[in-house]
């Protein structure tokens, strides 16, 4: 998903997002665990993307302190 996307989504479908991807990388490290892991880059992939939610959802924090505030 594009940064582009993601800044387009909803604070409810963020946390969503952000969520499923806590989720997937999870069940990502059992598998590299176990050994069943093709394709190591997901890992990586995945903590791109909760890296990203994490930052739209703290920049809207950060724009709605500064509303408030002046």
């Amino acid at each position: 998903m594009k940064i582009s996307e993601v800044r387009g989504l909803s604070d409810a479908d963020l946390a969503k997002q952000l969520e499923s991807a806590h989720r997937e990388l999870l069940d990502l490290r059992f598998k590299r665990t176990t050994k069943q892991l093709v394709n190591h880059r997901q890992v990586m992939m995945t903590r791109k993307k909760i890296a990203q939610i994490n930052t739209i959802i703290r920049e809207r924090q950060l724009a709605k302190a500064a509303e408030a505030a002046g």
